[in-house]
């Protein structure tokens, strides 16, 4: 099969690099790529938000499968546009992806259909959210409604910091029109875990949990960022915690979905608050999360190919999908500055000797003259697998000491905190 995957993230190198030990795929690409990605699936040049040009090349090229990996092509349509074309596509439709795209309409969706979540305010006006502010106090959480590259998430420790928020996202057009809308909720408190899961319309199949570190700096200080690093499997999330959400907010998601019309066919994410009260929805991807992506697919034994299929044509439940025992820690390695400016074409070293004990997984690179720079915020995601999850850490972050680029940053207590 020749097979094309959208993206050109550290995720999409994780995708493509478990593809590649796929013997139903005989040729691999990758749109747009990366330095990394090059080194397992031919790069196409165009831009991921590209539909029409995207759908254009996979005809063009007789592509048999194609995997789209981001938000914004699915938010805008690119699998409808693939299936219209007749190229068969993994990833859910765009009126399913709208459980990412839209914070108020996944919230309205739990109301509606008793999943658990937080109690909020959705607004469409600064007035009124200000008022809400000041009224329910602090802590509070601002999220903007649409995408925002996972940065549209304020944790408020202050009712100021609260209106600051609100007025930045909806009057100062912080992210564009992502966020002239917003939500306003109750800040839960417990730990968080992340579940990705495969789901085809009707089935939905749970991979092991993985934990995220949004914040910049240790000790969970900072600002948001994209993902810091991850772990794979959350201690926190144990048989009985795991057995709670599949009844009470995995399987109803899915039948929400179906019901309302929008079959989810595609990777689910559940950003997952394990509160006093319970497991409650914090978020909804409608892809895999990044880095958690990587750290998860490294313990994935099966054959990724066959589950995108199988997805895709809802025969999932019909799959043994299987998993290694042990566990994997991703360790983001990002540019100084991120996730405010930083510099891009910073020679990096030191990746042969770190890919001898680890998967180094390009983010945010390109190649000039021969030479692999960074190009991104994020740049590397050194993966490591390990016995138990102290080894997996321990082995991730030795792997990573021969990397050097200028002003590289990372966080020291990934899976520690």
């Amino acid at each position: 099969m020749k097979v094309l995957v959208v993206g050109g993230g550290g995720r999409e190198h994780a995708i493509c690099w478990k593809l590649a030990q796929s013997p139903k795929v005989s040729q691999l690409f990758c749109a747009p790529g990366n330095a990394g990605i090059a080194q397992a699936a031919s790069c196409v040049p165009v831009k991921a938000t590209d539909v029409e040009g995207m759908v254009a090349w996979a005809k063009e090229n007789h592509m048999d499968f194609v995997m789209v990996a981001p938000d914004d092509p699915l938010a805008l349509g690119m699998v409808d546009a693939m299936e219209a074309a007749g190229i068969p596509a993994f990833g859910p439709r765009a009126n399913a992806a709208v459980i990412e795209a839209s914070k108020i309409f996944s919230k309205h969706l739990m109301e509606k259909h008793h999943i658990p979540t937080a109690r909020y305010r959705d607004f469409t006006e600064l007035a009124p959210a200000e008022e809400y502010i000041r009224r329910q106090g602090a802590p509070i959480v601002v999220k903007a409604d649409g995408l925002a590259l996972g940065k549209g998430v304020v944790v408020a420790q202050t009712v100021d910091e609260a209106l600051a928020a609100v007025r930045e996202m909806m009057a100062g057009g912080k992210f564009g029109a992502s966020g002239s809308k917003v939500v306003i909720e109750e800040c839960m408190t417990g730990p968080e875990v992340t579940v990705l899961a495969f789901c085809d319309g009707k089935h939905v199949v749970p991979m092991p949990s993985s934990q995220d570190h949004k914040r910049a700096y240790d000790g969970n200080q900072g600002p948001n960022t994209g993902g810091m690093g991850a772990i794979s499997p959350s201690p926190n999330y144990t048989p009985e915690v795991a057995r709670q959400c599949m009844e009470e907010i995995f399987l109803p998601t899915v039948a929400a979905l179906q019901a309302e019309g929008r079959p989810f066919q595609g990777v689910l994410y559940f950003g997952l608050m394990l509160t006093p009260n319970g497991p409650k929805v914090v978020e909804y991807n409608a892809r895999f999360g990044d880095p958690e992506c990587q750290a998860v697919l490294s313990l994935l034994e099966s054959d990724l190919m066959d589950i995108l299929m199988a997805c895709r044509s809802g025969n999932l439940d019909q799959l043994d999908i299987r998993w290694k025992d042990g566990a994997a820690c991703c360790l983001v390695l990002a540019s100084g500055g991120y996730p405010g400016s930083y510099q891009k074409g910073l020679p990096i070293t030191g990746l042969d000797e770190a890919g001898r004990t680890a998967v180094v997984f390009h983010a945010g690179t390109a190649e000039q003259d021969g030479q692999i720079v960074t190009n991104g915020g994020r740049v590397l995601g050194v993966t490591a697998v390990g016995p138990s999850l102290s080894d997996a850490i321990d082995l991730a972050y030795e792997s990573a000491k021969p990397i050097h680029f200028d002003a590289m940053h990372f966080r020291t207590d990934i899976g520690r905190v």
